[in-house]
């Protein structure tokens, strides 16, 4: 078994004598939940006593019949408060970026606050795709060949392996939603702005 499969394993565990405890509650002999199921009464014995891995089969019967949901019989965790704490940063090559996931993944999705930057593009290049939507402001996207303005409520989306660059249009800072993936992340994120002499 992997280290990753270790806290599954502990979960389960602990549906055996979850699983005698509520049958004891409910005063049930195995017999009588087994007529109720149409678990045999050795699948059930080999449940309670944690010699039978428990499976979604065997539980929904069981869960039915206790009459509680099947997160109370694998002990599932509770869910956490899902808001997450916006906790701003500076972005490299100014302006300011927002977390707005809080667990890795393949995306992440940033509010970034993004000042004008001059008229000059300085494109990047990375693996993956990115995806921007204007909030407020106006953003100068150049990409490849192409120099766009996008308006609030515009959104675009593109190949990162395309040279990129992108500024608020005017003097006016532009507030934008952006996905990415981890490429993405590191190169607009992380990195340091690039000079002249940095090699490409």
């Amino acid at each position: 078994m992997t280290d990753d499969a270790l806290p599954y394993r502990a979960v389960l565990d602990e549906v055996a004598p979850r699983l005698r405890r509520l049958r004891a509650e409910r005063g049930l002999t195995l017999a009588a939940l087994s007529e109720a199921t149409g678990i045999s009464k050795s699948t059930l014995s080999r449940l309670e006593s944690g010699r039978r891995r428990p499976t979604l089969e065997l539980l929904l019967p069981l869960a039915g019949v206790y009459r509680v949901p099947l997160d109370d019989l694998v002990g599932a965790p509770e869910v956490g408060d899902p808001r997450i704490r916006l906790n701003p940063h500076p972005l490299p090559s100014g302006g300011t970026f927002i977390p707005l996931t809080r667990t890795p993944g393949p995306l992440q999705a940033f509010k970034m606050i993004i000042p004008f930057r001059g008229t000059e593009p300085t494109f990047r290049t990375h693996e993956g795709y990115e995806w921007l939507y204007v909030l407020e402001g106006r953003l100068r996207l150049v990409l490849g060949g192409h120099d766009l303005v996008l308006g609030p409520g515009e959104a675009a989306e593109f190949e990162t392996r395309v040279p990129h660059w992108f500024s608020s249009a005017d003097e006016r800072p532009v507030e934008v939603l952006s996905l990415f993936g981890r490429q993405g992340e590191r190169m607009h994120v992380r990195a340091k702005p690039r000079t002249a002499a940095d090699p490409e």
